[in-house]
C-alpha cells in the first residue's frame, strides 16, 4: 500500500487540485467573480511548482500554455465563436480567468497526462474531444455562451486536436531536458 501511495499519490493530488481549481475558476467567472478562480489556478500552479523537481521546466511549460491560450482564446472571442461571461478589461482579449485555466492545464501534462507523451494521434483525439467538452461544460455552468454551438464545438475540437499534442510534446521534451540536467 505504501508503494501505491508513493507511486500514485502525486498523480491523484494533481487531479484533485486540478478539478477543484477548474471548478473554482469556471464558477467564479460564471458568477461575476473571476478573481477567485484566478487565485485558485495560481495556487494550484504554485503547489505544483513547490512539489516539482523541475520547477523551471514546469514554469516554462505553464508560460507557453498561457501564451498559446492567449492567442487561441483571443481568436475565439474575436471570431465570435465564444462570448465570455466575465470578459475582463480588454474587449476581445482572452480574460485572466481563462488564461489561468491554461496554466492549470499545464500542470497535468507532466503528471496525470504523462502517459500521452509520444502518442501524437491519441493526444489529438483526447485533446479534440476533451478540450471541446471542457469548454461546453464551462458554458453550461454559465462561464460564457456559444453564439453558434455547432460551429463552436467543431472549431474547439479541431483546435484542441492540434494544441494538445503540441503541449504534450513540449512537456515530454522539457521532462527529458530536466532528466538530462539531473544526470549531469
Amino acid at each position: 500500500m505504501k508503494t501505491l501511495t508513493r507511486q500514485y499519490g502525486p498523480t491523484v493530488l494533481n487531479l484533485v487540485v486540478f478539478q477543484a481549481a477548474w471548478f473554482a475558476c469556471v464558477l467564479g467567472a460564471a458568477r461575476g467573480a473571476p478573481g477567485w478562480g484566478v487565485a485558485a489556478c495560481i495556487g494550484a500552479v504554485l503547489l505544483n511548482l513547490w512539489l516539482s523537481d523541475a520547477r523551471r521546466d514546469e514554469l516554462l511549460l505553464a508560460l507557453c500554455a498561457v501564451l498559446l491560450g492567449l492567442a487561441w482564446d483571443t481568436g475565439m472571442a474575436r471570431g465570435g465563436v465564444l462570448v465570455y461571461a466575465s470578459p475582463g478589461p480588454w474587449p476581445g482579449v482572452a480574460p485572466a480567468w481563462i488564461l489561468g485555466l491554461w496554466a492549470l492545464f499545464s500542470i497535468t501534462l507532466r503528471g496525470p497526462l504523462r502517459w500521452l507523451h509520444g502518442r501524437w494521434l491519441l493526444s489529438a483525439v483526447i485533446g479534440g474531444v476533451g478540450g471541446a467538452l471542457s469548454y461546453a461544460a464551462a458554458v453550461r455552468m454559465g462561464a460564457g455562451h456559444f453564439p453558434d454551438p455547432s460551429r463552436a464545438m467543431l472549431v474547439l475540437g479541431a483546435g484542441w486536436a492540434v494544441m494538445t499534442p503540441l503541449l504534450v510534446e513540449l512537456a515530454r521534451w522539457l521532462g527529458q531536458r530536466a532528466t538530462r540536467r539531473m544526470l549531469r
